[in-house]
C-alpha cells in the first residue's frame, strides 16, 4: 500500500505549491521509490530530502472519497483565475478532472531542466508561467526526452516573443522612467543566490539599462517598477562561461555582472539553459554597453581636488576635465587630458579616483564624496566602445 496523503495543512510548504492534493500516493521522493516503503521509512526520507523536494505523486480515485471531507479546502487548484477558485469546491468536479487538466500558456514561459543528485539521468523539467503564479515540475523517461520536450517548448515560447516585445513597447509609451526607450531583448535568466539558492528573474534589455523583474510586467506601472535597474554605461559583464574555482553545474553557462553605484558595487551570477544562450545575452550586453556609451557621450560628477570643490567631465572624445565655477562667472578649467595621455586609473572602493596621465602634475586624486566604481565602470565602458570603433574586440 503507497503511503497517501490525507491531510494538507493551510499555509504550509505542501498547500503553497498548490500541486498536491488530498488522497495522493506518494510514489517517489527526490528519484528515491516510496511505493513499498513503510510510513516510517516514507518520514526518514522526507527528512533527508534537504531544502528541495521534489515529488513524484499519482492520484487514487479508489481512495480518495475517504478524505473528501478530511480538510476544508485541501485540494489545491493550479488554475489561479477567480473561475477556477469556484471551480475546486464545486460538486460537478472530481479532483481527478482538476489534476487531470493543465495549462501553461507558453508566452513568455520561464522552462529549465532541473539536475538532482538523486536523478543521475537529469530527467526533470521545470515550467513556470510568464506571471509565476503556476509552476510544474515534470519528469521525463530519459535524458534524451527531457531534452526534447526543453527544445520543443523553448522553440513554441520563442515564437511568441516578438509579440511579447510589441505589448512592452506599448507599455514604454507612457511607462515612466523607462518611457521613449527601445526594447532590444527580453528573456529568463536565473540568479544564483549567496544563499546557494537560485530566483528566476525576467530580464529586459533597453538601449541604455537592463531592467529585471520578478515576472513578466503585465501593466506600464509594473513595467516601471522593475525589481533592479542596473544602467549599461556603468555595468561591466565580468566574465562569461565558467568563474576560476567555480563548482556550480551551470558554470559553463553562467555570466557575472557587476554594477556601479553611489552606494558600492552590485554583483549578480547568472545561468541559462545553453551555450547558445550564453553566447546571445554576452554579445548583447556588451554591445549594449557600447551603444549606451555612444548615446551619452559625456557624463559628470561633483568632485574635490586639492581641496576645491570641481566638477569632473568624462567625454567619449574629448577625455577628462576637471573644471571649477563661481556664481555668476563662467565656468573655469583645471585640468584638460584626452584618453590617449591616461597611463592609468585605480580608486580605492570608497570615495577616492586616482588618474595618472603622466604629467608634472604627478597622479590626480580626486574626492567623489561617494563609490568610485561608477565613474570608474563609465570610464572603462567609454574605453570599450573607442576600441570597438576601431574594428577591434573590446
Amino acid at each position: 500500500m503507497p503511503i497517501l496523503i490525507s491531510k494538507i495543512f493551510k499555509g504550509l510548504a505542501a498547500d503553497q505549491t498548490e500541486a498536491l492534493y488530498v488522497g495522493d500516493a506518494i510514489l517517489a521522493v527526490n528519484g528515491t521509490d516510496l511505493s513499498e516503503a513503510t510510513h516510517d521509512e516514507a518520514v526518514q526520507a522526507l527528512k533527508k530530502t534537504g531544502k528541495e523536494v521534489i515529488l513524484e505523486v499519482k492520484y487514487m480515485k479508489e481512495i480518495s472519497p475517504y478524505f473528501k471531507n478530511s480538510s476544508a479546502g485541501a485540494t489545491v487548484s493550479w488554475d489561479p483565475s477567480p473561475a477556477a477558485q469556484q471551480k475546486r469546491s464545486s460538486p460537478l468536479l472530481s479532483p481527478r478532472e482538476l489534476r487531470e487538466s493543465r495549462s501553461v500558456p507558453l508566452k513568455m514561459c520561464y522552462v529549465s531542466r532541473k539536475c538532482l543528485p538523486t536523478d543521475p539521468e537529469h530527467r526533470y523539467l521545470e515550467v513556470c508561467s510568464a506571471d509565476g503564479r503556476v509552476a510544474l515540475f515534470l519528469r521525463a523517461k530519459d535524458e534524451a526526452t527531457a531534452q526534447s520536450w526543453l527544445g520543443a517548448i523553448q522553440a513554441n515560447a520563442a515564437a511568441l516573443l516578438p509579440r511579447v516585445k510589441e505589448e512592452l513597447r506599448a507599455q514604454l509609451a507612457g511607462a515612466g522612467t523607462v518611457a521613449g526607450r527601445d526594447i532590444k531583448h527580453v528573456g529568463w535568466l536565473t540568479e544564483q543566490l549567496p544563499s546557494a539558492g537560485t530566483r528566476n528573474l525576467l530580464a529586459v534589455l533597453t538601449e541604455k539599462e537592463l531592467l529585471l523583474y520578478g515576472s513578466l510586467p503585465q501593466s506600464r506601472d509594473a513595467l516601471s517598477k522593475p525589481t533592479h535597474s542596473y544602467p549599461l554605461i556603468a555595468t561591466r559583464l565580468v566574465h562569461s562561461g565558467p568563474a576560476k574555482g567555480s563548482a556550480l553545474y551551470e558554470a559553463e553557462r553562467s555570466f557575472a555582472l557587476r554594477a556601479g553605484g553611489r552606494l558600492g558595487v552590485q554583483t549578480h551570477l547568472f545561468s541559462l539553459e545553453s551555450p547558445r544562450e550564453l553566447a546571445l545575452w554576452t554579445r548583447l550586453l556588451v554591445d549594449g554597453t557600447h551603444g549606451a556609451a555612444e548615446l551619452a557621450q559625456e557624463v559628470s560628477a561633483a568632485c574635490t581636488w586639492k581641496g576645491q570643490d570641481c566638477t569632473l567631465t568624462v567625454h567619449i572624445d574629448k577625455g577628462f576635465t576637471i573644471s571649477t565655477s563661481e556664481p555668476g562667472l563662467s565656468r573655469t578649467i583645471l585640468l584638460q587630458q584626452p584618453f590617449e595621455k591616461l597611463q592609468m586609473s585605480s580608486d580605492d572602493g570608497i570615495k577616492m579616483l586616482y588618474l595618472d596621465f603622466g604629467g608634472p602634475e604627478g597622479e590626480i586624486q580626486l574626492d567623489l564624496h561617494s563609490c568610485p566604481k561608477t565613474i570608474v565602470f563609465i570610464i572603462h565602458s567609454f574605453l570599450s566602445a573607442k576600441v570597438t570603433r576601431l574594428g577591434l574586440l573590446a
